[in-house]
């Protein structure tokens, strides 16, 4: 059965990726790449998070056979990315390498925001960078991530009022 264009429901979408449907997998990754690259953008420095985001996808196509419900598959793809998040973490700190720093040029006011919205609660720089950064709406959030609906407008209000705040105060916490 071919995929035809137009919404396929992920659990039709994971079983034909897992029989080895490339074009089931690429609409897979169209659909959580953006999800992937702002929970990575919460994680990691910015010129890092086009690396792992592929990274997430490589290894989720060998390891989409082990998802327990196609249906959750978002929260399986956040969790794959908060994973390798960590271990890049680990591995930059035995390393000891030093830390971001922002140059001249890059964007000074951007690079504090997205600082500003790294040191949130997890729940709520995920969220904003879904919606900040890769445009997606409440309800897009809600499905790719499993969260209802109003979860995410609170999570979306209170980041907000907590990024304001942090914003305001010049980066002084």
């Amino acid at each position: 059965m071919e995929l035809v264009l137009g919404f396929v429901p992920e659990r039709d979408l994971v079983t034909k990726a897992c029989q080895g449907d490339r074009r089931a997998f690429a609409l897979l990754h169209e659909r959580y790449a953006p999800v992937v690259h702002a929970v990575l953008l919460a994680r990691v420095p910015s010129q890092e998070a086009e690396d792992l985001l592929q990274e997430v996808f490589a290894k989720a196509l060998v390891r989409l056979p082990d998802v327990r419900d196609p249906g959750a598959i978002g929260g399986w793809f956040c969790a794959l990315a908060r994973n390798l998040a960590t271990d890049f973490h680990r591995a930059r700190k035995t390393a000891s390498l030093p830390p971001e720093i922002v140059g001249p040029g890059d964007g000074a006011a951007a690079a504090d925001a997205l600082a500003a919205i790294r040191e949130l609660p997890a729940t709520y720089s995920e969220t904003l960078l879904m919606r900040l950064v890769e445009g997606m709406t409440g309800p897009e959030i809600a499905e790719a991530t499993g969260m209802t609906p109003g979860s995410v407008r609170v999570n979306l209000h209170r980041g907000m009022k907590l990024l304001r705040r942090r914003l305001g105060e010049g980066g002084q916490r």
